[in-house]
């Protein structure tokens, strides 16, 4: 297959409601360990992180709860589509958000995942939740600036 019709297929797989839950602080690229099987499944865009986090285990970054659905062609030594993903990360940079998590009230949030140069990367985010007032405040402004420009297209 073609390179073209290759990056048409995949894109990237966005979390959805990573923006909409929480103040985004910090993010960076990842790499993570992925078995061949998760690697189809990812470019035939299977994926989801919608519901995923990371956890720093023992001064490991580990994703969870990320679904990569099971590879259609595969055998029956097929990957099992929940399993904790292990993130490959310098260790200044777990170390520096580990001290960060522990002094507490934020979290690691996967915000896209994406095929740069045949290698799948994760762009996680330092996260804090947000409350409810806060995303009532967000739907007002995404609306008013919706209708400001609703109504200066009418006017030009």
């Amino acid at each position: 297959m073609s390179r073209k019709k290759e990056k048409e297929r995949f894109k990237e797989v966005r979390n959805a409601r990573a923006r909409r839950d929480y103040f985004v602080d910090e993010t960076l690229e990842a790499g993570i360990a992925l078995r061949g099987t998760e690697v189809k499944s990812i470019r035939q865009g299977t994926a989801q992180i919608n519901d995923a986090f990371v956890r720093i285990d023992k001064g490991t970054p580990i994703l969870y709860h990320a679904h990569f659905a099971e590879y259609a062609f595969g055998t029956d030594s097929n990957h099992n589509p929940y399993r904790p993903r292990k993130l490959l990360l310098h260790k200044r940079e777990i170390r520096k958000w580990e001290q960060v998590i522990q002094s507490g009230g934020r979290t690691i949030i996967p915000l896209r995942m994406y095929f740069s140069k045949g290698l799948v990367k994760v762009e996680i985010a330092l996260c804090r939740g947000k409350k409810q007032y806060d995303k009532r405040d967000d739907l007002r402004k995404a609306v008013d600036l919706r209708e400001a420009q609703r109504t200066v297209k009418h006017h030009i």
